[in-house]
């Protein structure tokens, strides 16, 4: 499975590709962000990160888009300008079908480290170390991108499983019924 790690922002937007190695390892496939100028209208931002957002998934071709789940920030004109990236990241994925799931901070924040209340410096220490990283990425919103798509692999394979025995259970459930009712009669 790869996965496309989106921590979205207007200025900067973190980008990372990780997928499955051998015996439960990841790899690190890309890692990047997308700046826009902040002189220019939103429009326009948007869009140049519509246009860069499209590359990167067409020569990556991921199979899932983890994007960071906007929370309530101090700083509600970040919060919009966040909100707005991540819209994009949702759009795209909804146009071209691709599953896209979201992860608060503090939930990738529990899957690289063990603590969602790790700071930042000890999520990019451990993004070196899953990944056997050389050094952490720069800006920090691309080891943060990498730490969703780590999430991801990590908590939405495990998420999957469970949907799907739940659907396996139920279909159970439902092959059984008319025998439970014909019993009771």
């Amino acid at each position: 499975m790869r996965v496309l790690g989106v921590d979205p922002g207007l200025t900067r937007c973190g980008l990372g590709v990780v997928e499955n190695g051998t015996a439960q390892k990841l790899n690190m496939v890309a890692v990047g962000v997308i700046e826009t100028d902040p002189n220019a209208g939103l429009e326009l931002r948007l869009l140049a990160l519509e246009t860069q957002l499209l590359k990167w998934i067409q020569k990556y071709k991921p199979d899932v888009i983890a994007v960071e789940r906007v929370f309530s920030q101090l700083n509600v004109k970040t919060a919009m300008a966040t909100g707005q990236a991540a819209g994009v990241a949702l759009l795209i994925a909804a146009r071209l079908g691709i599953p896209v799931v979201m992860h608060t901070p503090s939930e990738v924040k529990a899957a690289v480290t063990g603590s969602g209340r790790a700071d930042k410096k000890q999520v990019a220490s451990m993004v070196v170390k899953l990944l056997a990283l050389k050094e952490v990425p720069k800006p920090v919103d691309s080891t943060d991108a990498l730490a969703l798509a780590i999430c991801h692999h990590w908590r939405g394979s495990g998420n999957a499983r469970i949907a799907a025995a739940l659907v396996k259970e139920k279909a159970r459930v439902k092959k059984l019924t008319p025998k439970i009712k014909a019993v009771r009669k």
